[in-house]
């Protein structure tokens, strides 16, 4: 078959086959996939794993996707789909409106860890429509402030590329934290005399060390994420203060 004809791997460009059972569905089994990738991580999802899971076979789940790289496609999907999008109101509160919104995927990921991991090699996942309907909203927020569509489409892009990336390192830590079986805090307890040794000979690190010690992690990693976002913000005003 030339390349030009061969099919695209991603569910979102094979035409979906209405087959769907009443008992298990399409969304059925998304639903039940992000459940077991919650509880017991990417390494856990298998279609046969999935099927026991759903009390049918894994030749059954195969009537609704194809394979398991379209089953992540469309859990992240589905965990996209937790975001809330309130209804645009005045353009000047874009600034708010665009930390909420920050806010609220860096959560969502941060409530499926194993989100993180996929989405660096989601690829056509972004298709999605829950995805694009978020990357829509953010456009609206942008082009409504005053933004060109085009200017607006990168400022979405380096917002959801900051939140991607701390949210990723966070995501990281908390499924390393995870499998040991601790909680977070417990788990940086334990940390702590390492790293106070580690910094001795760095008087600036010593001395930030020593304030995160004394706050609560969860407080920390809040404060932190929202410094970073606010002056990205702060350039995307200034910015649009010089547009014609």
């Amino acid at each position: 078959m030339p390349a030009d004809e061969q099919p695209i791997p991603s569910v979102w460009a094979r035409p979906r086959k209405e087959r769907e059972q009443p008992v298990l569905s399409r969304g059925h089994i998304v639903a039940e996939a992000v459940r077991l990738l919650d509880e017991e991580g990417l390494d856990a999802l298998s279609m046969r794993r999935l099927g026991s899971r759903l009390g049918a076979g894994a030749t059954s789940l195969y009537r609704h996707v194809a394979n398991k790289d379209e089953l992540f496609e469309l859990a992240v999907d589905e965990v996209y789909g937790e975001l809330p999008l309130p209804e645009i109101g005045d353009p000047a509160d874009w600034r708010a409106a665009v930390t909420k919104i920050a806010h609220e995927l860096r959560a969502t990921i941060l409530r499926h860890p194993w989100v993180a991991t996929k989405l660096g090699e989601a690829g056509l996942a972004y298709l999605g429509p829950n995805v694009l309907r978020r990357s829509e909203y953010l456009l609206g927020l942008f082009e409504g402030a005053g933004f060109p569509l085009k200017e607006a489409d990168r400022a979405e892009n380096a917002v959801t590329a900051y939140v991607l990336g701390v949210s990723t390192t966070e995501a990281a830590w908390l499924s390393m934290v995870a499998r040991s079986g601790q909680s977070p805090q417990e788990w940086a307890e334990r940390l702590w005399p390492a790293a106070e040794r580690a910094v001795q000979d760095f008087p600036r690190l010593r001395a930030r060390y020593a304030e995160q010690r004394a706050s609560a992690l969860a407080d920390e990693n809040d404060d932190a994420f929202d410094y970073g976002l606010q002056r990205i913000l702060d350039g995307l005003e200034s910015r649009l203060r010089t547009l014609p």
